[in-house]
């Protein structure tokens, strides 16, 4: 059931961006990138497991690096979209950037780990 309701909570938030981003786009898009995903996992992670600060620290510290790889897909969408580059060449463009961005990511988390 509790799987259910996460669920449902994630599909509201891009079923409400979705609507209000067909009558107002800049809106629709400033909903989409509202920091509501990380809201919900947040509480959801300290409900199963109160005051793991750890746990919460290093999800933090996971969503700030991921902020990078996310803003190279979007500049990547919105070139291509600008340059009126087809939607499946855009989507590969941006989710190859985000996946180098990701890589990066993941590889500059290793040596930090290793450091700290």
């Amino acid at each position: 059931m509790q799987f259910l309701i996460r669920l449902a909570a994630a599909v509201a938030v891009i079923v409400l961006a979705t609507q209000v981003g067909r009558a107002l786009p800049k809106v629709g898009g400033l909903i989409a990138t509202m920091p509501l995903t990380t809201l919900i996992v947040m509480l959801w992670l300290y409900s199963e497991r109160p005051g793991d600060f750890a746990q919460m620290r290093n999800y933090t510290l996971g969503v700030l690096w991921g902020i990078g790889p996310s803003v190279m897909f979007f500049i990547v969408a919105f070139l291509c979209f600008r340059k009126q580059v087809s939607l499946p060449a855009t989507l590969c463009a941006s989710f190859g950037a985000w996946l180098a961005g990701a890589a990066l990511h993941v590889w500059l988390l290793h040596g930090f780990r290793t450091q700290g």
